[in-house]
């Protein structure tokens, strides 16, 4: 008999944010975070010690999740970027520092955490109501008329990840890539639910990156295929060919012992009574002019046989992701027995034709409108491919984001300088009546302002790596970076020639300050003027929806953080 442990009582932790555990936690993943974002961000490799794949990423979605955290309160907040990020898929770096850097700045101010969090809440809605309205001078309409702002978007989403390898031609090529796979993706004829469609990613691993290309339709991988032979396939009367596809096994050994016994008479093989029964179904597709069989799972080589000898291409392997975009191009119902044909599960198709990219050979299935198109995507080794792809589908979901809000946001840092600007104009022109709402003084006020602007102006020093000054106008409030190395100039503007975003040149005098990253003396900010926005190739954009979700979600989780009072923890 094994020895009975006493039962140990849990473990209660007052005032987490107090421990040096904690905030020595907490600096090291903001110092991590940090160091990887933006196009010139320090990549990281993740490997489990035990061997198996390495990854090199600069993404939060790669990093996050590996990360083995032991602290409760870091759990929180990368539950919360992580969530975001499965949202959105864009942000999670920016949303992750930046609730770092409330929690740092807000923890050292000598206000009660319960006043702190009402005056950011107030900080946050301003933020909010001023990103919505037209007066907003850091984003930009986007207009679908025009691909040029989409070209932006896109290229600063791929710019940002250096993991993927890419020279200036090769972002040039996927950009267009991704824009050309977008527009498959949306329906030719408007309905009043229009639903967008799907591109799916096709690896080729080892080739160059402009060997990528987009197709209309769906590929699907056919190694036995035989080049050099014409399709030949079976047609209805209509001149399309008619689809089946399964989601069950038919392989032949398709009885599973988990789901129970089965009774089985002498003399009778389960073997081939199953491979009778999967003849019967290929007879009755045969019957029914289906001239394509595609099945999720294996397919037996006799059934395959005969349906080949009977003019139809019998596709097995495709894989659980491919079933929900061939059911939706083609009509078809997944089949789910092999034991009865439902009615009406068969789909069409218009057309198929053999594509070969390097080594790899496929069949494409194409229909007469489809919204499903396959981006065929290379790269020269197997941990750029990964990342690209990563980004690609990031890149996607933007797309799809600024189609339903047509806005975009300035990047390259200047967004969060322009806002803080912003915030810092308007909070020392506050009427009293605000201060009494919030049952806070105004110099509680202030600094708290004070502590939010220095976290969103620590994003966009963030993105520079290379020990150079960080600057803001103050004019404009746009981020401004100073090469490092660069020789004493009596002018900043001699040392800068674009800010962040690209927007803004140093053709004016636009009185430049430091960023700092501690508290100083306070900062009297006029209003930022609105710059005259135009849309050039150079111009870096964020997009519009994920960075304010980001800017909630990392206020709201550092609000959570800043009140936690205890962790409990079971310590059997």
């Amino acid at each position: 008999m094994s020895r009975l442990e006493a039962k140990k009582p849990p473990l209660f932790i007052s005032e987490p944010l107090t421990r040096d555990a904690v905030s020595q936690s907490l600096s090291l993943l903001s110092g991590i975070l940090k160091s990887s974002y933006g196009p010139a961000g320090r990549l990281k490799q993740l490997h489990n010690g035990v061997g198996g794949c390495v990854c090199t990423t600069s993404q939060s979605s790669a990093l996050l999740g590996p990360l083995s955290i032991s602290q409760p309160v870091l759990r929180v907040l990368t539950a919360s970027v992580q969530n975001h990020v499965s949202r959105f898929s864009d942000c999670g770096l920016f949303t992750a520092i930046l609730c770092c850097g409330f929690i740092e700045n807000f923890r050292s101010l000598n206000v009660a955490p319960f006043t702190v969090i009402r005056i950011s809440k107030h900080l946050l809605s301003l933020c909010m109501d001023y990103l919505k309205s037209e007066a907003c001078a850091c984003r930009v309409s986007v207009d679908f008329s025009s691909v040029e702002t989409l070209v932006c978007l896109v290229r600063s989403i791929l710019t940002s990840k250096p993991a993927c390898m890419l020279n200036k031609t090769e972002v040039d090529h996927l950009t267009t890539l991704v824009l050309k796979a977008f527009i498959f993706t949306v329906p030719c004829h408007v309905e009043t639910n229009a639903v967008l469609g799907k591109c799916i990613i096709v690896p080729v691993k080892g080739r160059r990156v402009v060997d990528s290309a987009v197709l209309p339709g769906l590929l699907i991988e056919m190694p036995e295929i035989q080049l050099g032979k014409p399709l030949a396939v079976k047609r209805t009367g209509s001149n399309m060919i008619k689809m089946a596809l399964f989601s069950v096994s038919m392989s032949g050994d398709g009885f599973n012992p988990e789901e129970g016994t089965i009774a089985v008479h002498h003399g009778v093989s389960l073997e081939v009574s199953e491979l009778n029964q999967l003849l019967n179904v290929g007879k009755q597709l045969v019957k029914d002019e289906v001239g394509l069989v595609v099945c999720q799972k294996v397919m037996h080589p006799s059934l395959k046989q005969y349906l080949k000898e009977n003019g139809v291409i019998a596709v097995d392997r495709a894989g659980l992701s491919l079933m929900e975009p061939l059911g939706r191009m083609t009509g078809s119902k997944p089949i789910a027995s092999i034991h009865s044909l439902p009615p009406g599960c068969y789909g069409s198709l218009k057309d198929l034709c053999i594509e070969s990219f390097a080594s790899k050979h496929f069949i494409r299935l194409i229909t007469e409108d489809t919204v499903i198109c396959s981006l065929i995507l290379c790269n020269r080794s197997e941990t750029a491919w990964d990342e690209l792809k990563r980004v690609c589908e990031t890149a996607e979901h933007v797309l799809q984001l600024t189609m339903k809000e047509p806005l975009a946001l300035l990047g390259g840092g200047c967004t969060e300088t322009h806002l803080a600007s912003y915030i810092r104009h308007k909070s020392s022109s506050l009427p009293a009546s605000t201060f009494k709402d919030l049952d806070c003084s105004q110099t509680q006020y202030q600094l708290v302002a004070d502590g939010f602007c220095r976290s969103l102006e620590s994003v966009a020093r963030s993105l520079s790596h290379n020990d150079g000054e960080t600057l803001t106008d103050m004019v404009y409030g746009h981020c401004w970076f100073v090469p490092s190395g660069s020789p004493c100039a009596s002018s900043w503007s001699d040392l800068v020639s674009k800010c962040g975003c690209g927007m803004n040149g140093n053709t004016e005098d636009l009185s430049w300050r430091f960023l700092q990253g501690q508290s100083g003396s306070p900062i009297i900010q006029g209003c930022p003027k609105e710059s005259s926005i135009k849309v050039t190739d150079l111009l870096t954009l964020d997009c519009f929806a994920a960075k304010c979700s980001g800017l909630q979600v990392a206020l709201e989780t550092a609000n959570l953080i800043l009140d936690l009072s205890y962790i409990i923890e079971d310590q059997n």
